[in-house]
């Protein structure tokens, strides 16, 4: 439903901004959005606004005030910075955005996001799909719709968003040392169509194409190797801890005992030996993306 106020103009409502509910299962971030949203409340009662009129100076339905006040929605940057520009509170809902972002993504997104944001070096081997960290939104979005069953049209938006903020990875300074090994069939798989599907080559090759990154493509057309029973990640930190990970190895769970991590270097190399090398692998991606 469109919301407009006395003027014609129009106010945003939830369907304008798709991912953007607060998780009841996340109860660090329950208790950040709930905090900001009182915040924000005391604020406007303080100048002796009602919501509607709030609303209205912001952009903002008022339903969708009162959410972000009742800790139901997470308040946009953009939000937040018009309240304190309308509210006047000298920089002080704005600042709030610190810790809203912190908690704009799932739990488990926020925990995957901030081991990458810490390490050093990356190894990543994905055979089922375009490894996160490599996919365009357009190509996420089409995984993600794909699911079954399928998920609401806001918990797309929120999971596409979370997926994309991880790759901030690229943009760290020092920049970590990242290895990519993508199996060839997720490659050849025209996900969302032919032209997200080339947009998504041209990503890979873009990527693959940085100085600290490493992207090899292992061929179909190869022998048996250690990664046919599912992915495998490897993340190793400053301090010189790791934690390692792979679907055929240790029920699939995270392990930090070196041991373990061993094994896991030991067919994460393994695989890296047999797959085609990094010139090669932007050759061939250069040759997929020639044949559409």
């Amino acid at each position: 439903m469109t919301a407009v106020d006395g003027d014609g103009v129009r106010l945003k409502t939830e369907a304008d901004e798709p991912g953007w509910e607060v998780d009841p299962d996340d109860e660090w971030g329950v208790a950040v959005i709930a905090t900001v949203g009182r915040q924000l409340k005391l604020r406007r009662e303080a100048v002796g606004m009602r919501a509607g009129e709030f609303g209205r100076a912001v952009g903002y339905g008022e339903d969708l005030v009162y959410k972000i006040e009742g800790g139901k929605r997470i308040p946009r940057q953009e939000y937040l910075d018009k309240a304190d520009e309308v509210l006047d509170a000298g920089g002080l809902l704005s600042a709030a955005w610190e810790d809203v972002k912190k908690v704009r993504y799932p739990k488990k997104v926020r925990a995957l996001g901030k081991m990458e944001g810490q390490a050093v070096e990356i190894g990543v081997y994905e055979c089922n799909s375009v490894h996160g960290l490599l996919q365009t939104p357009e190509h996420a979005r089409a995984l993600i719709e794909a699911a079954q069953p399928p998920y609401s049209p806001d918990d797309v938006e929120r999971m596409v968003a979370a997926r994309l903020a991880r790759q901030s990875v690229f943009e760290r300074d020092p920049a970590p040392s990242v290895h990519f090994v993508q199996e060839e069939a997720p490659l050849r798989r025209q996900v969302g169509g032919t032209m997200v599907w080339r947009g998504q080559l041209e990503r890979l090759l873009e990527v693959g194409r940085l100085r600290n990154v490493t992207l090899q493509v292992m061929p179909t057309n190869t022998d048996a190797h250690p990664g046919l029973d599912g992915k495998i990640e490897l993340l190793k930190f400053p301090d010189g801890t790791a934690v390692g990970r792979s679907d055929g190895a240790f029920n699939g769970r995270p392990t930090t005992d070196p041991k373990q991590l061993r094994i896991i270097e030991l067919r994460y190399g393994t695989i890296r030996a047999q797959a085609l090398s990094p010139r090669e692998s932007l050759a061939f991606i250069e040759q997929l993306l020639g044949e559409t």
